[in-house]
């Protein structure tokens, strides 16, 4: 009896071991295909600022690589990425949170089964059915409303993005409103407080970073889409700040470039690489700033 106990012992340690040395390699290969990556980008980029002074790079107020002379500052891209951002925050932050707060403390136990489904559908959508929607559904009732406005437009880019990460606010939000104890939002009641006073009182202090992380998380998000501006948004690098007119993006360009119509290793082709390392440096940041307030202001309960 002694024997089989030990060798089923021996057997459950061999599996563990199998088991970690499984996970070690993926966890490996993961890192190693991270650095490759980034590798790759920064190689590239590397090749591009020994020609490209990095200071006409990043203050220059025109893009126009592909004609002569090449002008090389990305302002008007990064200007075009932030009024993208903007605009889609000012959509996805008060509905997300609106949202959350009523599938956390007022909605029914049946409503919010049918109800937070319904919204993360709207995660499922391929974003270029959301190019497509801000293109035939979205542009024309703003050129209703505004008819100087451009087919291609910042306005309707931003609102579709914004429809795109609403799920994602009100999903991380909800989950952490969710996670605040019964017992405070009890004690309120028993003090007399209303359900709108828990909520902003009780509920959204407790779950703040939570949400405050994924307000950056969307706003990441809104840095890195690409199908929906590459549609709706244009490809003009104008450094505006007028919703209604035509922009592109850095994600907008990435596509626009990536087409094959650049000669491979030109200073037109490097160009790719550069905005593609500005945009990974961009979304990087967002994510340890999130990372930083989950950890810094995360309570135990």
């Amino acid at each position: 009896m002694k024997r089989i106990e030990f060798e089923s012992k021996e057997r459950i340690k061999k599996n563990e071991e199998i088991i970690k040395n499984v996970l070690t390699v993926l966890g490996f290969i993961s890192i190693l295909t991270t650095l490759g990556i980034i590798f790759s980008l920064f190689e590239e980029t590397f090749l591009f600022f020994k020609r490209v002074s990095i200071i006409e790079f990043l203050t220059g107020r025109e893009w126009t690589p592909l004609f002569e002379p090449p002008k090389f500052g990305v302002l008007p891209l990064v200007v075009g990425t932030l009024l993208i951002v903007v605009i889609s925050s000012i959509i996805s932050i008060p509905i997300g949170l609106g949202s959350a707060v009523y599938l956390s403390e007022y909605a029914p136990k049946k409503v919010r089964k049918v109800l937070k489904p319904t919204i993360e559908i709207l995660a499922g959508i391929p974003s270029i059915v959301y190019g497509y929607f801000a293109l035939t559904a979205i542009t024309p009732l703003i050129r209703a409303i505004f008819p100087e406005t451009s087919v291609y437009n910042a306005l309707s880019a931003g609102i579709a993005v914004g429809i795109m990460t609403v799920p994602l606010v009100s999903s991380l939000s909800e989950d952490a409103m969710m996670a605040v104890p019964d017992s405070l939002r009890l004690g309120a009641y028993a003090l007399g407080a209303t359900k709108y006073e828990v909520s902003k009182d009780i509920v959204i202090p407790t779950a703040l970073p939570t949400i405050i992380a994924s307000f950056i998380l969307a706003i990441s998000r809104a840095v890195g889409e690409t199908m929906i501006v590459a549609m709706a948004a244009g490809s003009t690098p104008k450094l505006t700040l007028n919703p209604l007119e035509s922009i592109q993006t850095m994600t907008g360009y990435i596509v626009q470039i990536s087409m094959g119509d650049v000669p491979y290793g030109s200073i037109g082709y490097r160009t790719l690489f550069a905005v593609g390392s500005l945009l990974f440096l961009i979304t990087f940041t967002l994510n340890l700033i999130s990372r930083y307030v989950m950890r810094k202001y995360r309570r135990a309960y």
